[in-house]
């Protein structure tokens, strides 16, 4: 069925449409985004086994490794947005692409712990790559389904911080095969250089098959391009001053603060507590990530769901049911002693995680209109904020990481409480009302016409 059009931007998601822009967007986005992902996390699961001893890097020093890559990507993310609406999301992404490939290649080449900590650093501004997933897909899709198209292009592309857990280990296990690397310790280096390879190839596919808007780039449509209008810092500090605005940053770092600081951290996780290979271990910790496959983009349907009844109060309600199932399961994880029970509360745990991560967006858009650009980068660096804390607490506290887990649990459904405080103006719910009925009319007017059209 040929994409309905509005305005230009897609009314309608076609996963097996590849000749419209617009969805050649959403799958590139995506892709470039799992592959950002996998990059940034791809020393995760190989930091117990040959990384740290290769590097003899300390507890200490594996922990602030991560603080490091995660820390510098809250940064990152705010200059990224004001990247995106100078230069545009295409030669963003690609840049970025090639950025990514080059850091990720080159920490193979660390050679002491200062060398391997700048290259950490510089890996962790790949995380930004969200912000540009967003940013474009927002421009290609209407209003109607831009909310589903984000949080499915964001889930799909969460997913490579799972896959890398279970693909890493085999990747250096098939450099130390294949002769590329001189012994055990060492296969992590040429390894690096698997995902930086295919990050150079996305890179140009990025830039051949996609443009800024479904009008083209901004050089060829410069009336697309955001201007800047005086009066642009007061929006920001509008969204600065705006109490929901913080309730839902600390929100987003109860979920995907966690999100971050579990991949980094499951398979060390199941090998220490019981005893697996860095194989075994990494499959069992790629199970986390792909729960992003279906669960983030559960999350903000079943948000739009529950408005539909509640209005924008009903998707607060069901952000804070979700962000308090996912505190109670991440206790419940933490309590587990047995491999299959471990397992089976941890894709409970990821389940409500990533559902959670979906609901917060689902709110994002209705907080202030006029800022939203401010909104949506302020909690999306919530949830790196989140992550450092969590890893700053492992590694100052002297907590296992088992009593971590529960006590990050019960921070969970302490700051689900906090969704409470999330109102909406009689005027809020309406305009939202009213919106939506525009949106529907609009699209009984595009089918009507194609109707006609055939």
């Amino acid at each position: 069925m040929q994409t309905i059009i509005s305005q230009e931007k897609a009314t309608r998601i076609n996963l097996f449409d590849l000749e419209s822009l617009q969805m050649r967007t959403f799958h590139l986005s995506w892709i470039a985004f799992f592959l950002c992902f996998f990059g940034w996390f791809a020393h995760a699961p190989l930091m117990n086994s040959t990384i740290g001893p290769d590097m003899d890097l300390t507890k200490a020093q594996k922990i602030t490794a991560f603080i490091a890559s995660v820390g510098v990507t809250i940064f990152a993310r705010l200059i990224i947005g004001s990247l995106c609406d100078k230069i545009g999301p295409r030669k963003s992404y690609t840049y970025l692409l090639v950025f990514g490939a080059l850091v990720v290649a080159g920490s193979s080449f660390a050679y002491n712990w200062e060398t391997y900590l700048i290259s950490r650093m510089a890996i962790g501004v790949i995380g930004a790559s969200f912000v540009i997933t967003q940013y474009h897909t927002t421009k290609m899709f209407a209003p109607n389904v831009v909310g589903i198209a984000n949080a499915t292009t964001a889930g799909w592309g969460n997913l490579g911080g799972g896959v890398t857990q279970a693909m890493m280990p085999l990747i250096a296990s098939g450099m130390l095969a294949l002769g590329f690397a001189e012994s055990e310790l060492s296969k992590w280096r040429p390894a690096m250089f698997v995902p930086a390879l295919i990050m150079l190839g996305v890179a140009f596919l990025y830039w051949k098959y996609t443009k800024d808007t479904p009008k083209g780039n901004f050089d060829e449509a410069p009336e697309e391009k955001p201007q800047t209008e005086k009066g642009e810092s007061g929006l920001f500090m509008s969204a600065v001053k705006d109490r929901r605005v913080w309730i839902l940053f600390a929100i987003y770092g109860a979920c995907f603060g966690l999100e971050l600081f579990v991949n980094g951290r499951a398979a060390t996780y199941y090998q220490t507590k019981f005893e697996l290979n860095e194989t075994t271990a990494g499959m069992i910790a790629a199970l986390f990530g792909l729960m992003n496959l279906f669960a983030r983009s559960m999350g903000g349907w079943l948000g739009d769901r529950f408005s539909k009844t509640g209005g924008l109060s009903g998707r607060v309600k069901w952000l804070v049911m979700v962000l308090f199932a996912e505190g109670f399961a991440l206790m419940l994880f933490s309590r587990m002693d047995m491999l299959g029970l471990a397992i089976i509360t941890m894709i409970i745990f990821s389940l409500f995680v990533q559902m959670a991560e979906g609901a917060t967006f689902s709110v994002v858009p209705f907080i202030n209109t006029k800022s939203l650009g401010a909104v949506a980068g302020i909690v999306g660096a919530g949830g790196n904020v989140g992550a450092v804390m969590y890893a700053q607490f492992l590694l100052r506290s002297g907590a296992t990481l088992e009593n971590s887990f529960l006590y990050f649990g019960m921070a969970v459904v302490a700051i689900s409480l906090l969704g409470l405080g999330i109102k909406f103006s009689d005027a809020d719910e309406a305009a939202a009302v009213e919106e939506q009925k525009k949106l529907e009319d609009i699209k009984k007017q595009l089918l009507s016409k194609q109707k006609l059209a055939a």
